[in-house]
């Protein structure tokens, strides 16, 4: 007689259970996404303010149409903060609201070089940049919402090599390359696109998975010198292949930006599995010894380097050093404050849209908004770096902290590149530069750290490797 009400009392207390934790939930303030509704709002009246000001001072009149359309943008963007409330309630909340400010930025630059080069339509940049950035956020929602654990891309980590293999050789295929300075660009006949930027993601798994499986045997006990543990000579192979790898890029698709890049990424990577700063140093003297045997033999990478150590020479300044000289012309221009946007001469440096769309914003922000630019990727660096660290989990601390850096080290690369403290190359400023596959690359670095930075938060216990 007593299992009966024994049963009867059960039921109620699983049914009240179960609506206390779906109250639970409900009634819990989403911290982390309250916060991050605050920064967009804030990145969405700064973004729509630089367009109005774009057009005020370049047009004298305010074009609700390109304001409309950009408010198509806003639109994905609170599609994927609505998805993070759902499905990634503790992801961080400062990553989206960084690269839709920088993203808006760099659409406004872009839109008001349009004006003053009377591009309309599909021939404008801006109207193509809203296109990719549409597709960008496309992408990253789609990462969002169907990489529910970002841990199973470590079961393809290989494959993920490969991938990001074919991508750097696509553009040397014959019939594939779409022309220009150096091979980075494939066309396909409809459009034309950049694969090294995706190449750098699938690298980069590669390079996180490959680093768990080998950490042991990186971070053996090798010989003490000069204060450091310095690896023996055969742990020395897997870091001599990606230079070399490196190297053949810039030989073959003569493009010194992405082979720096890559093996810049796989050396701070290298370091965060071994905290060897040995790794680092021999990465430095590799990275040096071979830009500069590039620029011995290869007349392209030797360019590069004769324009950067004698841009004023008045027999180049009309001719090679033209474009490098003109940017720094025009951020000098600017000085402190800055022209006001609509109200400088940025258009008159060559490709300003995507090369040298930072000295346009320094002519027209000034030196101050290139420094407020600068503070939000580092920002965004070191919360994807305080992302990967934050974790136990080996494969999502290198992941994490390979993107971040490769952002970063884009970012210094083009930056120290235009304002001539290291020589320029053929690389994008992140979210700012007009190119479709840069930015659709770079949004799904966010969404992978956003994925990241939710598992760390929920499930910070769980380890691979």
């Amino acid at each position: 007689m007593s299992s009966a009400p024994t049963g009867q009392a059960t039921a109620p207390v699983a049914t009240d259970t179960a609506v206390v934790r779906a109250l639970r939930r409900i009634r819990v303030p989403q911290t982390q996404r309250n916060r991050e509704l605050g920064l967009l709002l804030f990145a969405f009246v700064i973004n729509g303010s630089a367009i109005a000001l774009v057009q005020l001072g370049a047009m004298g009149a305010i074009d609700w149409t390109f304001l409309v359309y950009c408010g198509g943008l806003t639109a994905l963007v609170i599609a994927l903060h609505i998805l993070l409330r759902l499905r990634a309630r503790d992801a961080d909340p400062f990553v989206v609201p960084i690269a839709t400010l920088l993203t808006g930025i760099g659409l406004a630059m872009i839109y008001r070089l349009d004006i003053a080069a009377d591009r309309h339509g599909w021939e404008a940049y801006s109207t193509r940049q809203l296109a990719w950035a549409a597709i960008a956020l496309v992408a990253a929602i789609a990462v969002v919402l169907f990489l529910k654990n970002y841990r199973v891309l470590f079961r393809y980590t290989y494959i993920f090599g490969f991938v990001g293999i074919v991508l750097l050789v696509l553009p040397i295929i014959p019939g594939l390359s779409a022309g220009g300075n150096a091979d980075v660009w494939v066309d396909l006949g409809f459009f034309t696109f950049q694969p090294g930027e995706l190449a750098k993601i699938a690298l980069a798994i590669f390079f996180a998975g490959y680093l768990v499986r080998t950490r042991e045997s990186l971070t053996s006990t090798g010989t003490r010198f000069l204060g450091m543990t310095w690896p023996r000579a055969r742990e020395l192979g897997p870091l001599l292949v990606i230079w070399l790898v490196s190297l053949g890029i810039i030989v073959m698709q003569r493009d010194l930006g992405t082979g720096v890049m890559i093996f810049g990424m796989f050396v701070a990577m290298l370091y965060v599995a071994t905290g060897k700063t040995s790794w680092v140093l021999i990465g430095v003297v590799l990275a040096v010894s071979g830009a500069f045997l590039a620029s011995r033999i290869l007349p392209y990478v030797g360019a590069r380097f004769t324009n950067w150590l004698d841009a004023f020479n008045p027999e180049r300044m009309d001719n090679e050093s033209y474009q490098l000289v003109n940017g720094l012309f025009g951020m000098a221009h600017g000085g402190l404050i800055g022209t006001g946007l609509g109200q400088g001469r940025p258009y008159i440096t060559p490709v300003s849209e995507s090369d040298y769309i930072l000295p346009a914003l320094g002519e027209e922000l000034g030196l101050i908004g290139v420094f407020a630019i600068l503070a939000l990727y580092m920002v965004f660096t070191s919360r994807g770096i305080r992302i990967g660290l934050a974790g136990q989990d080996d494969f999502g601390k290198l992941l994490a902290t390979g993107l971040s850096f490769t952002i970063a080290l884009q970012v210094f690369i083009m930056v120290g590149g235009v304002t001539r403290i290291i020589p320029l190359t053929g690389l994008t400023t992140p979210f700012l530069a007009a190119g479709g596959s840069s930015l659709v690359a770079n949004w799904i670095i966010v969404a992978l750290l956003l994925r990241i930075s939710d598992a760390v938060r929920s499930r910070p216990r769980v380890v691979i490797g």
